[in-house]
């Protein structure tokens, strides 16, 4: 298995907490959220990632080099990194020659939660926060029949057997991965790159299925507004050192 962590975007909404350094960059307790994610991953005995960078990709490739900690690290470069994520995920479909753990770059988020993803006995899952209700701008998986049937910040047209925020983590076989780059294919050609790479998954989520393991009630934030990062700091990095000082 491998990881493709997705860093290629500008955070304009951080700019002024991140210095216009990319997102991944930003330090919580010391530590870069890049960093935790390549640490987290080899816990989980991922030594394998692909890394799309964009904006101050320089900054990215100092910060971790080819390779951290017996990580390998390949970098796929996004041009046009101020447009949707859909993009950036297309560019690294040449590196599907594996099983999959697709991860945005901007979670702060215990070890623990990529273990349960990678240990997760559904061949392809998302983690979600049944807990979290959604109010404004949350992306929610839209659960029937046991299975994803959407990530979406639209609000469901009729009620769900479950809706939880989708942390931002997937993991997928290297065979259903084909479907997923099908069903972007066609916004793709059609230059709609200004999309969100869930928003193209419809058509995927009907061809295979998609489960989900919960994370609920544990610490973690997605990270987007100076006041994330303030609240990452005061009340989720603690929770998350003490989970972990206890599991240790």
């Amino acid at each position: 298995m491998k990881a493709v962590i997705l860093a290629a975007g500008v955070g304009k909404r951080l700019g002024a907490v991140t210095g216009n350094r990319p997102k991944c960059l930003l330090e919580v307790g010391g530590r870069s959220l890049l960093v935790r994610y390549l640490d987290a991953l080899l816990e989980a005995g991922i030594k394998s990632a692909v890394l799309v960078v964009g904006h101050q990709q320089e900054l990215i490739r100092s910060a971790v080099g080819d390779a951290y900690r017996g990580c390998a690290l390949r970098y796929i470069v996004n041009d046009q990194y101020r447009r949707g994520s859909l993009y950036s995920l297309w560019l690294a479909r040449a590196t599907f020659d594996d099983d999959l753990l697709i991860m945005d770059a901007d979670v702060l988020c215990p070890a623990s939660f990529v273990r349960r993803l990678v240990n997760s006995p559904h061949p392809n899952a998302i983690l979600i926060d049944e807990t979290v209700r959604q109010d404004s701008e949350e992306r929610m998986a839209v659960i029937a029949g046991g299975r994803v049937m959407a990530l979406t910040k639209q609000r469901p047209p009729q009620p769900a057997e479950l809706l939880g925020e989708g942390v931002g983590f997937l993991k997928v076989t290297r065979r259903d991965s084909e479907a997923m780059v099908a069903a972007m294919e066609p916004f793709v050609m059609r230059g709609e790159l200004d999309m969100e790479y869930e928003d193209t998954w419809e058509a995927f989520f009907r061809a295979v299925p998609v489960e989900y393991e919960k994370v609920g009630g544990q610490p973690w934030i997605e990270i987007d507004f100076p006041e994330d990062v303030a609240r990452a700091e005061r009340e989720i990095l603690p929770r998350i050192t003490e989970l972990e000082k206890n599991a240790a």
